[in-house]
């Protein structure tokens, strides 16, 4: 029989189900269960039916690099994190984008945040995308590889950076990317990130994922806490804490239009790991057992599933990464 979950839950339905293998940074191997593929320094890995041993670094390919999404331009930033008092009440979270739109189509503003709701603080590490071209190497390493278990590859092609928003493309043969964080390696923390992908194959799943440093952790930690799959309006949060049996892992899918701007957090403390969707709260998990007993790192990853069928080039686009103490 499954050990009882501590966990608790504001919307969305329970779901138990596995990861597949995560990246793995050159020169390193890890046994874990998870989704990412590890890069040439450090990576995550990605939810599948069963933990796998995660893939050796990327080595080689040729992406399929696009433009930002056509008709939808970048959202106008903050020029920093509202406080808790400017905050607006977190809405339901749902099919609809919790973000304004202005006459041309474009989305305005950073969303509802769980930082602002919950008053974390100024940030302390992450990404705005401000440059052009190419990720910023100070802060990201891109991999280079085989694709997320082994399917198709990871390509720094596939990545570009522009008008404040970094997109990843995946094309039709699987040629796709990801990348893993060098800044905020640390235990404990809280992560947001601002998401959205196109109206995409359901083959291609976007994720975020906090991997462990160096690729190593003795429980195979892993938490995606946000991860697409063929649904394009679900999003699920996943929380390994075993490398296998029938009770490795903790999972909540919550209602999102996934194709829309989202804002995705996680807070690990001591006292637990809980996830949020627009500052709304979707997953806790209380179990000391569950934590994380290593440093983790901020991956972005588009992952692809093939199933025989024809594959229609997607993209996952990020305007930006926020760490807070």
């Amino acid at each position: 029989m499954l050990k009882k979950l501590a966990i608790t839950v504001t919307m969305g339905v329970l779901s138990l189900t596995g990861c597949t293998a995560a990246p793995s940074p050159t020169g390193a191997a890890a046994t874990m269960a998870g989704h990412e593929s590890i890069p040439p320094s450090a990576a995550p890995i990605a939810p599948s039916a069963a933990p796998s041993t995660v893939a050796t670094p990327e080595t080689q390919g040729a992406g399929d690099t696009k433009p930002p999404l056509a008709g939808a331009s970048h959202p106008t930033k903050a020029a920093a994190p509202p406080s808790p008092s400017q905050a607006v009440p977190a809405a339901a979270v749902g099919g609809a984008s919790a973000t304004a739109s202005n006459q041309n189509g474009a989305t305005t503003g950073d969303g509802t945040q769980a930082a602002a709701i919950l008053g974390w603080g100024p940030v302390v590490a992450g990404d705005e995308f401000s440059n052009t071209g190419t990720p910023d190497p100070t802060k990201w390493t891109v991999y280079n590889g085989p694709g997320h278990a082994g399917n198709g590859i990871r390509s720094p092609q596939a990545w570009s950076v522009a008008n404040g928003v970094a997109t990843v493309s995946g094309d039709a043969v699987g040629a796709t990317g990801g990348m893993s964080a060098k800044f905020a390696q640390q235990k404990y923390g809280r992560w947001e990130t601002r998401m959205r992908s196109t109206a995409r194959d359901p083959k291609y799943h976007p994720v975020l994922i906090l991997w462990p440093n160096n690729n190593a952790s003795p429980n195979c930690a892993e938490i995606d806490y946000a991860e697409g799959n063929s649904d394009s309006t679900m999003m699920k949060f996943f929380l390994h804490y075993a490398c296998s049996g029938a009770d490795h892992q903790a999972a909540m899918s919550t209602p999102v239009d996934s194709n829309q701007w989202h804002n995705y957090a996680v807070e690990w403390t001591p006292s637990g790991i809980t996830g949020y969707v627009d500052g709304v709260k979707t997953f806790t998990d209380t179990t000391p057992a569950h934590q994380p007993s290593v440093g983790m790192h901020q991956t972005l990853q588009l992952d692809w599933f093939p199933d025989g069928s024809a594959t229609k080039p997607s993209q996952m686009q990020v305007d930006w990464v926020r760490v807070y103490k």
